[in-house]
């Protein structure tokens, strides 16, 4: 049986705007009837990197929070740390990188608490029934919580083809042990023959993995957590990653973890997407370049895999923007993802996620 995803597009006037638009997707997907009076509610986002600018607005995320608060619930907005260097690698510079990008508590109307403790280490070990994972590293604040409701900024990403409510539960729900174990399989070789020693590599990598000799750079295998920092930013792409496998592993062990983070709140958690500034890259980054599309809207369900078909499937439907990092599928009903990351299956991401019932990829959209 399909799952409703409900739609909003941008178009606002003035007997609505936007933030009503999120108020009436949030009352329409059912929040009323799981947020109770005294309920600890995790509101899962990204504060984004310093220097991003495509995360959700923290102005958005407050009218999340007021609808939450007009069902009794406790609120409180949460991330976890990073794997990778950056403004976020642990809870106090991850705090103080959300409260620079706005999240600050006169801004959004709720406290800001990391999901993972002080050093990404705070989790619960949650049974699970997967195909690679038995038990999983979720973060303590999210597996403590009463309900969820998880908002996604909806854009490309070099991993996993696109990210969105999957990657905030798999990957933003788990530890840093957890991100570890996610990413292992990511294994990034050099190519000597485009490698100039520059060094952008070695600067990259938070786990010393990578040794800059006067001719080449080389990676340890023993030493790499496969993080796959270093891919992005070496500047001659001489540093890749297999991705005909790892990409897959990683996905399916995404789509597991993401299983585990809800586990228990099935019927307690509410998904929203922002298909806006649908950047090709992760909010990771301390930059975010050109969209591939236009803005395109809002849409919300109980069911995460439904919402990222949706998504995923609105996106493509749409043209794409040239003079960015599309290179292909620019007519509407081309695949933009693959436009982008071209051997990044994205779809396993879905069926391994929907094989584990965690939802389905069949869905109605109604639009509003």
């Amino acid at each position: 049986m399909p799952s409703t995803v409900y739609f909003s597009d941008m178009r606002t006037s003035k007997e609505g705007n936007l933030f009503d638009k999120i108020a009436k997707l949030m009352e329409k997907s059912g929040l009323a009837g799981f947020v109770h009076s005294g309920d600890l509610v995790a509101v899962k986002i990204h504060f984004g990197e310093k220097g991003n600018h495509a995360y959700v607005r923290p102005v958005f995320i407050r009218r999340v929070v007021e609808e939450v608060k007009k069902c009794g619930g406790l609120p409180f907005l949460t991330d976890s740390s990073t794997l990778y260097p950056g403004e976020r690698k642990n809870a106090v510079a991850a705090l103080t990188c959300a409260v620079e990008n706005g999240f600050a508590y006169a801004v959004v109307g709720a406290p800001l608490i990391m999901c993972d403790g002080l050093r990404g280490q705070s989790a619960v070990d949650v049974p699970i029934a997967g195909e690679i994972f038995k038990k999983v590293k979720i973060a303590a604040e999210i597996v403590e919580s009463d309900a969820l409701v998880a908002v996604s900024h909806f854009k490309c990403h070099e991993l996993t083809g696109f990210g969105g409510a999957l990657k905030n539960l798999g990957m933003g729900c788990s530890s840093r042990d957890g991100k570890l174990q996610q990413h292992s399989t990511l294994g990034p070789v050099i190519n000597e023959k485009l490698c100039t020693a520059c060094g952008a590599c070695l600067k990259s990598c938070a786990h010393g993995a990578i040794i800059v000799t006067p001719e080449v750079a080389c990676i340890d295998p023993d030493l790499c957590v496969g993080c796959g920092r270093c891919v992005s930013f070496c500047p001659h792409k001489a540093v890749s990653v297999q991705w005909n496998e790892a990409a897959s592993v990683l996905m399916k062990k995404m789509a597991e973890y993401a299983h585990g983070a809800v586990l228990g709140k099935e019927k307690s958690a509410l998904y929203l997407n922002f298909i806006t500034q649908v950047s090709p890259a992760c909010d990771c980054y301390g930059h975010a370049d050109a969209p591939i599309v236009n803005d395109i809207g809002i849409c919300a369900s109980t069911d995460p895999v439904a919402l990222d078909q949706a998504c995923a499937d609105l996106v493509n439907a749409a043209p794409g923007n040239r003079n960015t990092a599309l290179r292909s599928g620019f007519e509407p009903g081309e695949d933009k993802f693959r436009g982008v990351y071209p051997d990044i299956d994205w779809s396993i991401q879905l069926e391994h996620a929907e094989k584990l019932g965690l939802g389905t990829r069949s869905y109605e959209l109604v639009s509003f």
